[in-house]
């Protein structure tokens, strides 16, 4: 043979060679997908699976000039968008992606085995080598000598990297095995019918679809090898289930009811060990999923009991955070909003102000106007900036627009309702809508506080009826003597901050007057203090 022959020859060979280990390299490379339009990642497993078989080629022929057309009806609307799926920023791969078959867990391998290879359908025509060969969708068909045809299922072609693989010696061989199919993928479309066929009735690639094909079948029936240990593990999932269930029921009645979680113990059947785990103990009485798990605690058969109060605390915080949400989303769906705010120093002396949004609930179809408690905000700086401050911050948490703030109710302290340096104020320069209301209660309760401190028969009226009260309260004794006069209203103390609330005190007294006096003459006759009898 002439030299001038061989040469060519050569170079051909080595450029076929430097073909086929195009993208080899990826199979070491995580690569990042790009996000969905959507911003969600796309769950493999959810993914529709249906292979659309198209019309058979001869077997052995080469690839035609353009590919066969696919009608709509037979795509995959999941398969319209891309032939990957989306991939998220903590990197975890796509397990239809042929380049991670090898690093896919017993888990993942199962899935992918019931599932079968995702084909895109949609590809028309695909890149185009040196020849001016590529792959066509017909390639997924044999025709037989018979005349019959049959679907390839196990050929995939993976758009990235312009190669086709087998799916099932990828998936199921040990080791290297013979032929490209199996390892890298194969691209010499000019030769492709030839490897389909060769590899197609190789011995390796006969016995690797009878291990995918029982597999599937098994997993179909659930009789895989592991059938017992994978209905223990389902039985032991379900009893979790349920037990979390119950403790969050319990946590959410208790939430519900404002009642204390725990006492001064903290393990099950100790005396003063709290309202949580009493509950456990009397559903442990008569519930069985209860029962097996305070079983398991009590004979330290499991460290995992959820009964802690770290893990009572998380729940609530979820709870919490689910409602918040709730509330947030019908507060944006009205769009316009008003604000309620109140302070007050709790327990620890530390000053706390109140946040309550006023909105129009749409959610139940008809319109109705809801007063909804969103949380307890630290306040150390209680004046108007720094109020207004605590609220234009915690809007912004809670994704509000203060712009959309409509209406603004305080009481009628001087760092609220103050026209120059008050929350008002501030909130007013900011938004001009947002309309001041001080508290209607508020208002009339100090308006008639003052009016009665400045008028005598007022200030004289007001004081006897406490007066009346502190003679029966101060003993016993009195009391006592007090009910055994009286058959409908009781005393009570005169309101210092609501006016509303003096009318019960007023009302005893006016209708049980000759009762109360018949009271007050029996208690001068056995006390012998001056003043109390006078």
């Amino acid at each position: 043979m002439d030299i001038d022959e061989i040469k060519p020859r050569q170079k051909e060979k080595e450029e076929e060679l430097i073909q086929s280990q195009r993208g080899a390299i990826d199979r070491f490379v995580k690569k990042k997908s790009q996000v969905s339009s959507n911003n969600q990642s796309v769950d493999p497993s959810t993914l529709a699976l249906d292979i659309i078989p198209y019309n058979d080629p001869v077997d052995g022929h080469t690839e035609p000039e353009t590919n066969a057309e696919v009608e709509e009806d037979n795509v995959d609307i999941n398969l319209n968008t891309s032939p990957i799926a989306d991939v998220d920023d903590s990197c975890q791969h796509d397990i239809f992606d042929p380049r991670y078959w090898c690093s896919l867990d017993q888990k993942q391998l199962d899935i992918l085995a019931q599932k079968g290879p995702r084909r895109d359908l949609s590809i028309k025509k695909c890149p185009k080598d040196r020849y001016s060969r590529r792959f066509s969708a017909e390639f997924y068909n044999r025709y037989l000598s018979n005349g019959e045809h049959c679907d390839r299922d196990w050929l995939v072609y993976y758009k990235e990297l312009d190669k086709v693989f087998c799916f099932g010696c990828k998936l199921f061989t040990k080791g290297q095995q013979k032929g490209q199919l199996a390892n890298d993928g194969c691209n010499n479309w000019t030769h492709i019918s030839t490897r389909l066929k060769e590899h197609e009735t190789s011995v390796d690639h006969i016995l690797n679809m009878t291990n995918w094909y029982e597999l599937r079948t098994r997993l179909k029936k659930h009789q895989t090898i592991d059938k017992a240990a994978q209905r223990q593990l389902e039985k032991e999932k379900d009893h979790w289930r349920k037990v979390l269930f119950r403790i969050v029921c319990i946590v959410k009645f208790l939430a519900k009811n404002n009642l204390a979680f725990r006492g001064s113990k903290s393990k099950l059947y100790e005396d003063s060990n709290g309202n949580f785990l009493g509950l456990v103990e009397m559903l442990a009485e008569f519930d069985p999923v209860i029962q097996e798990h305070v079983r398991r605690i009590t004979n330290e058969e499991t460290h995992a009991h959820y009964l802690d109060f770290k893990i009572q605390n998380k729940l609530l915080h979820l709870l919490a955070f689910s409602i918040r949400s709730e509330i947030i989303k019908k507060i944006k769906h009205a769009k316009y909003f008003s604000v309620i705010l109140d302070c007050t120093p709790d327990a620890s002396h530390q000053e706390q102000m109140s946040l309550i949004i006023r909105y129009v609930d749409l959610s139940s179809g008809h319109a109705c106007i809801e007063e909804s408690f969103l949380e307890f905000l630290d306040v150390n700086d209680t004046t108007g900036q720094g109020l207004f401050d605590v609220l234009e911050n915690e809007l912004k948490l809670l994704d509000l627009d203060i712009n959309d703030v409509r209406g603004q109710g305080y009481d009628n302290g001087s760092n609220m309702k103050e026209k120059h340096q008050g929350v008002q104020k501030k909130l007013l320069n900011v938004n001009p809508r947002a309309f001041y209301y001080a508290c209607g209660c508020h208002s009339l309760n100090l308006t008639l506080c003052d009016m009665a401190k400045t008028r005598g028969r007022a200030k004289d009226f007001f004081g006897i009826i406490q007066r009346i009260y502190t003679i029966f309260a101060n003993s016993t004794k009195k009391w006592h003597i007090l009910k055994d006069n009286i058959s409908g209203w009781t005393l009570k103390s005169v309101s210092a901050t609501r006016w509303e609330s003096r009318v019960e005190s007023v009302k005893s007294i006016r209708f049980q007057c000759v009762d109360i006096r018949e009271a007050l003459l029996q208690v001068s006759e056995i006390d012998k203090d001056p003043m109390t009898s006078s």
